[in-house]
């Protein structure tokens, strides 16, 4: 019998761990990736014997990912050896004071006290409470949403007096505490999703509790190093991961996608699985008159993230005072949010997260050298911010000057390697829409289904996986939506999915 033939665009982490799945149930795989090396925005940089992350820097919640590779057979602990980080990130306040944040809440307690002796005790209210919420809300997130009726389901309703969809991340948080600074320590792993605290749904606040609860991991060797060994194992399964191959156009019968041309060739598919950037790839691929949903004048008018500016940055010796990750929180946080989301100008006292994971792993770069990631959130592309040479250059030496503000005063003078990415970098070098790197938001009115579907619903055999499609941004959720997506593909082709952990009883 001939096996049933899936090919999957784009060979991000949705994409890679679709194929492991794929495979395992007995699919023929091609992973078709545009770029030289395989893990898209979380893939590795390398460079004068130094190693970064291209995009995310850790790993939340494993839980989702130590499952998947359980149903294929394999042990992730063994595969890719993780080391849980204490603290887990500083965050520093431009308004005065810090927080080394950690899982032993007694210790942050002690911290708390420093800052806000009336919000001692609040912290772990919050734990208990979303430690219910996320029980509750996990049914949603592990399951489709391909209609309205969906919203019916007796473990949505059953979550929405716990969740609260009428309140913010900001207006959730600050039920519990007092101290705005707090509040944004809390919160700010909204950047997570290119969203504004203020302007994200109060679900959101799981996040956060996940990082206290589960942890927040480093792979040794970085992030990109699970995307490389990812698609080793793919290719023991006998899929085919072909890079530098980037998808020119679809062929269609009708509305039913039965063949993806390359540069290189064409391949026949009783499947696709669309991994790339959702609006920059329907518009490429997919005719319009085949959208009426997600036409090209609609997709022009959804809610996209904000974009981030990068520095990958390899430097003489090492900062062994500077924690493994730095969130260092501008002074008027409210009027950075603005700038960014609302005045789409760059901020003049921009937010800043920096990675110095050589404290941990010294794998990274060569003997008496390390590396740092430098984080930015910026506007996504429009007029105002076109990420020319002298916009580039002289957004380079305010982060710089923030840079020397958290004590990297001597840093310029110690750099050996440096790459800049603009958000004009996201879109031409990554093909990401509008360089929004977190795609599109994540308000009311694009979660669930009115999300792009995972079993994509203006198309006849095509799926999504990634942060475009239900249920969101942030790797654990990416690793979600393939096992929503696999689960729905693999009986489409008559290949059972029963390895796939099932979700919890909706």
């Amino acid at each position: 019998m001939t096996k049933r033939r899936v090919v999957i665009i784009g060979a991000g982490p949705g994409g890679l761990t679709s194929a492991l799945q794929l495979a395992h149930a007995g699919a023929d795989v091609t992973v078709l990736e545009s770029r030289p090396q395989v893990g898209g925005r979380c893939s590795s940089i390398y460079a004068d014997g130094f190693r970064f992350d291209t995009g995310p820097t850790f790993y939340l919640y494993p839980r989702i990912l130590k499952e998947i590779f359980a149903s294929i057979g394999r042990d992730i602990d063994q595969d890719i050896p993780m080391k849980r980080l204490d603290p887990q990130y500083r965050v520093s306040f431009g308004a005065g004071g810090h927080l080394d944040c950690t899982h032993d809440l007694a210790e942050m307690d002690r911290q708390i006290q420093q800052l806000s002796p009336p919000d001692v005790g609040a912290l772990g209210r919050y734990l208990d409470k979303n430690r219910v919420k996320l029980a509750k809300f996990r049914p949603i997130l592990e399951s489709p949403f391909n209609s309205m009726l969906d919203l019916l389901r007796p473990s949505l309703l059953a979550a929405a007096s716990h969740v609260q969809p009428w309140k913010t991340l900001g207006q959730d948080l600050q039920t519990y505490f007092k101290d705005p600074r707090l509040v944004i320590a809390f919160s700010f792993q909204a950047k997570y999703l290119g969203m504004s605290p203020f302007r994200c749904p109060s679900l959101f606040s799981i996040l956060s509790f996940l990082e206290y609860e589960y942890g927040v991991y480093h792979p040794i060797g970085g992030c990109g190093q699970v995307s490389e060994r990812m698609a080793q194992i793919a290719t023991e399964k006998g899929c085919k991961i072909r890079t530098s191959e980037p998808v020119e156009r679809l062929e269609f019968s009708g509305k039913r996608v039965t063949a993806v041309h390359t540069n290189q060739g064409r391949y026949e598919a009783d499947a696709i699985i669309i991994n790339a950037d959702f609006a920059h790839a329907m518009q490429k691929l997919v005719p319009d008159h085949l959208r009426k949903r997600w036409s090209n004048a609609k997709i022009e008018k959804k809610r996209f993230s904000c974009s981030t500016f990068m520095m990958y940055l390899g430097i003489k010796g090492r900062y062994d005072n500077l924690k493994h990750h730095t969130i260092h929180i501008s002074k008027d946080y409210d009027r950075n949010l603005r700038q960014i989301e609302d005045e789409k100008v760059l901020p003049d006292d921009p937010s800043i997260y920096v990675q110095n994971p050589c404290v941990t792993d010294d794998s990274l770069a060569p003997d008496g050298k390390s590396t740092l990631y430098v984080l930015v959130p910026v506007p996504q592309l429009s007029p105002s911010t076109p990420w020319d040479a002298q916009q580039t250059a002289q957004f380079r030496a305010l982060t710089m000057k923030r840079l020397a503000d958290i004590g990297l005063g001597d840093l310029e003078e110690r750099i050996e390697y440096e790459q800049i990415v603009t958000p004009a970098n996201w879109r031409d070098d990554f093909s990401v829409y509008r360089g929004a790197t977190f795609n599109l938001a994540h308000n009311l009115k694009q979660m669930l289904h009115l999300r792009p579907h995972n079993k994509f619903e203006e198309l006849d055999g095509v799926y999504l996986v990634g942060g475009g499609t239900h249920p969101g941004s942030g790797l654990p959720v990416i690793y979600e939506s393939t096992r929503i997506t696999c689960k729905q593909l693999l009986p489409d082709l008559g290949l059972s999915a029963n390895f796939i952990h099932e979700a919890l009883s909706v």
